[in-house]
């Protein structure tokens, strides 16, 4: 694969990946939590849906190599 058509991927792949998690933000399972000057926020279930998603594509690319 030619280096200027990876990167177009990867480019590619991480626009779709912005607008996605526009959409997605913060969703129910994330940890969250505010006391006064200080915010402290873990998106334990986003980062779950993103693993699930990664690990579905890298399967599907792996299975055409």
């Amino acid at each position: 694969m030619n280096l200027g058509k990876m990167f177009i991927i990867i480019g590619i792949v991480f626009l779709v990946i912005g607008i996605i998690w526009t959409f997605i933000g913060r969703l129910p399972g994330d940890i969250s939590f505010k006391k006064g000057n200080v915010t402290f926020y873990f998106p334990i279930m986003t980062s779950i849906i993103i693993s699930i998603v990664l690990s579905l594509i890298f399967f599907i690319l792996g299975r055409f190599r």
